[in-house]
């Protein structure tokens, strides 16, 4: 991410539930349905947060609490009543969506410790069970800001919750507010991380990523650690982090999940920002130290480093990316990051990192290549990037779409997603024939 005042947008996320979103020019309608609900006129067969039914899906701490960006909950049940209590330390207001099967997402904003009906005998084919069986529920926090914990989970008296397999592939994103999808109209359900995962379909999707946040382990942007440092941990760094945790977050425990199999990492740009004081070569040894620190978790990964990109500028009488003009972004260190992991020398005897000790040191084990690299030379224009720096929507759909085909002819992944919903509210048509 680019910014000149990263502070002041972390403050915006306060107030996120009272934004505005634009669309060319007009305000999108945001008057999400209040689906809460008072529990004693109901009656549910309840669910604690532990029950072996439910699946979470990207970072949650030890107490049901979410992290990062996009992280979910998924499950399968019988009946016609799914409802979810909030816990305390749920952030109040947090958009969250979420559907049942195949159908497009919904959305509302979640109360503090206030019970939530989101699916009712109204939902639209919460009685069909062709082709998706079980019915099966998905929910996705939309702010790398905000947070819910969960406290249980309710269905219709007498009915039940039924455990849905993980799917049979994983990939990770790491990152900051570029994957994080700040700034973009649903900020982590319109990112490019989000969309890469859920657009190649069949696969599960984490994406560890947070705006300001530095590779080098560091203060930045209000940020008190590099990713170095938080990837490691189960929080990120925001302030309800720090209330959370203080300065000893949790470790985050990797055998909780299956290994990922392809992870991106996309960092880079705030550690190339004068007001970080980065160097080139702290950035260059620490993102090598975070590659082998990946690799030392998920040995049989692939790990892509993505060529980072800047705005557009007016240059003469044309526009042209930042990165196309100068040495900016870090975009030669990136690839001499991804040569040194492939020289014969390093592949004869692969670095691990131990974050616990703070210390690298030889795996005494011939290694396969394993580290990629990932051009974005040239697959954004002016008009994909938005007034705040980011990608717009359709920016972070391109990125999304090359890095699919990317994946799939450089490791022969076969795409699986063929119908519901990636992106919501991009459904943009013409119907006028003649104008």
């Amino acid at each position: 991410m680019k910014l000149s005042s990263v502070y002041s947008s972390i403050v915006a996320a306060a107030s996120l539930a009272s934004a505005t979103i634009w669309q060319n020019d007009q305000i999108r309608i945001t008057n999400y349905p209040n689906t809460t609900i008072d529990t004693p006129g109901y009656n549910f067969t309840s669910y604690s947060p532990n029950a072996t039914e439910l699946s979470y899906k990207g970072r949650w701490d030890s107490r049901f609490t979410s992290w990062y960006s996009v992280p979910g909950l998924k499950f399968g049940f019988t009946g016609n009543q799914v409802a979810i209590t909030f816990g305390p330390n749920t952030s109040d207001t947090t958009l969250i969506a979420y559907r049942i099967d195949g159908q497009d997402w919904q959305f509302t904003n979640i109360s503090t410790g206030a019970t939530h009906l989101l699916v009712n005998s109204n939902t639209t084919a919460v009685n069909l069970t062709y082709p998706i069986t079980p019915s099966t529920f998905e929910m996705r926090v939309t702010n790398w800001a905000y947070g819910v914990q969960i406290a249980a989970v309710h269905v219709t008296q007498g009915e039940k919750l039924i455990k849905i397999a993980d799917f049979p592939r994983t990939i990770e994103v790491i990152g900051d507010s570029l994957s994080a999808g700040m700034y973009a109209t649903y900020e982590g359900l319109a990112s490019f991380a989000y969309g890469l995962g859920a657009g190649l379909g069949n696969t599960e999707y984490s994406v560890t990523a947070y705006p300001g946040i530095c590779l080098f382990d560091k203060l930045c942007w209000g940020n008190p650690h590099g990713m170095l440092y938080q990837w490691f941990r189960t929080s990120d760094t925001s302030g309800r982090a720090e209330q959370a945790f203080g300065d000893n977050p949790e470790w985050w425990d990797f055998s909780k999940k299956p290994a990922a199999d392809i992870v991106v990492i996309n960092l880079g740009t705030n550690d190339n920002n004068s007001a970080n004081n980065v160097t080139a070569d702290g950035y260059v040894a620490q993102y090598k130290m975070l590659v082998e620190g990946v690799h030392k978790v998920y040995p049989k990964a692939q790990i892509i480093l993505m060529a980072l990109w800047e705005g557009f500028s007016n240059i003469g009488n044309t526009y042209e990316q930042s990165t196309m003009i100068s040495d900016v972004g870090f975009v030669p260190q990136i690839y001499s990051i991804f040569e040194y992991f492939n020289t014969k020398e390093y592949l004869a005897n692969a670095i691990l990192y131990d974050p616990v000790q703070n210390i690298t040191y030889p795996s005494n084990q011939t290694s396969a290549p394993f580290v990629h690299y990932f051009n974005t030379t040239g697959l954004l224009q002016h008009n994909d990037i938005g007034p705040q720096w980011h990608p717009t929507d359709a920016g972070h759909i391109k990125i999304a779409s090359h890095l699919i085909q990317y994946i799939k002819i450089k490791f022969d992944w076969v795409l699986y997603a063929t119908g519901p919903e990636v992106f919501h509210d991009t459904l943009y048509w013409n119907d006028n024939s003649g104008y």
